[in-house]
């Protein structure tokens, strides 16, 4: 099988050869101690209260690690900003609901996992719906646009864009404070920092604007720089980056491995410690004359380690699974892919989102090679967001 293959046209049932193991030695990251390479991913389920979780949102997370996942990173949260986000049942990490995820983070401790809180703001694709809080908040973003061409809400000024880096930096805090492991910046998919790096969606033309990367990270980089700089030296900060967008499947904020390259660095020296490479197929090659993926890419042009992402142990990628289409193969479909790109050092930790929330044992029946019991993902496990997640597959068609 080559490293170009996510799934093979001729897979065979047999797995003896295929060997996982790799994936569960330890790693360090700051002086962070993991005893294995899974991650469970950010992915929202729909459970807050007005912001707040709950204990059903604890106890799906603690099933996870102890079925076999060492690092859990929470559904985005919104951070501390009127503007960040509106819809009740996603969370924010504020003062008033501090408590509730410090519940989830000593669940996760108690259990033998790590857990990271992962940050964000959705930009232009901020929903609204009657009865939500913050309503009359403004939808804010770079440039007011949600895709090239499309206006929603209007450009932040620099005084707004202050007061959300200090959002940033506040739910970072409450995050160290209430004994998070660390923190993962939401910088993907067209939300709000992604919509800095983008350049169809980013058309400032102020200092945090314009054609280069150079200048269009600037923003998001400030950002990882004030979070670091208030959480101190040992706090672990993830950042998660994508090319894909909710509003346009096929963009690209980096057109190159170069721009890539400028990107991460500028991520790298503001304080990152860990890139988590969003992509719809964790193998799919990102540029036509190389096979690497993109977290292949992100593991070459930097020396921070990385997460992957994407279909793992799915015949089906995110967007596929946002229309209503269920995996159709063996739980076992793209192992063989996995452990040899693992080998081949393009990734650091493999994040397992969609097969993790079908079966919460999914770690524990993969080190075993049990893969006969794995449950598999039906659309159906979405439950609550099912719909919301039919309705975002429109957007990037």
């Amino acid at each position: 099988m080559s490293l170009a293959e996510n799934i093979s046209p001729d897979f065979d049932r047999n797995t003896q050869d295929i060997d996982l193991s790799a994936l569960f030695h330890p790693l360090s990251v700051r002086g962070l101690s993991l005893t294995n390479r899974f991650v469970m991913p950010g992915m929202q389920r729909g459970w807050c209260v007005d912001g707040h979780p709950g204990e059903r949102l604890a106890a799906y997370y603690t099933a996870r690690v102890r079925g076999g996942v060492q690092l859990i990173i929470s559904e985005c949260v919104a951070v501390d900003h009127p503007s960040a986000g509106r819809t009740r049942k996603y969370g924010r990490l504020a003062p008033d609901t501090a408590a509730g995820w410090a519940k989830s983070v000593s669940a996760i401790h108690q259990a033998g996992g790590r857990f990271f809180a992962q940050i964000g703001h959705e930009g232009a694709l901020l929903g609204a719906a009657e009865g939500d809080y913050f309503a009359d908040a403004p939808i804010l973003s770079p440039s007011g646009l949600s895709k090239p061409g499309t206006v929603v809400g209007r450009p932040a000024t620099l005084d707004e864009l202050q007061a959300i880096k200090d959002a940033f930096v506040r739910s970072a805090l409450i995050a160290e404070d209430i004994g998070a492991d660390g923190v993962e910046i939401h910088a993907c998919h067209g939300y709000f920092l992604d919509e800095f790096l983008w350049a169809g969606t980013n058309i400032r033309e102020d200092r945090y604007g314009g054609a280069s990367m150079e200048e269009r990270v600037r923003f998001p980089a400030e950002v990882i720089q004030a979070v670091r700089e208030a959480v101190g030296p040992d706090f672990v900060i993830s950042v998660r980056f994508s090319q894909w967008k909710l509003t346009d499947y096929n963009a690209r904020s980096a057109e190159t491995p170069d721009e890539l390259a400028t990107m991460l660095t500028a991520f790298r020296e503001a304080g990152a410690d860990l890139f988590h490479a969003s992509n719809r197929r964790f193998g799919q090659p990102e540029w036509a004359d190389s096979d690497l993926s993109l977290a292949g890419w992100a593991r070459k042009v930097t020396d921070r380690p990385v997460i992957a992402v994407g279909g793992v142990g799915l015949t089906v990628d995110m967007v596929e699974t946002f229309s209503g289409k269920d995996n159709d193969g063996p739980a076992e479909i793209n192992f063989g892919a996995l452990a040899e790109r693992f080998a081949a050092k393009e990734f650091d930790l493999i994040a397992v989102g969609r097969s993790n929330i079908a079966d919460p044992e999914w770690v524990r029946k993969v080190r075993d090679g049990r893969y006969d019991l794995i449950r598999q993902f039906e659309f159906a496990d979405l439950g609550d967001i099912a719909e919301e997640a039919k309705a975002a597959s429109t957007k990037g068609a």
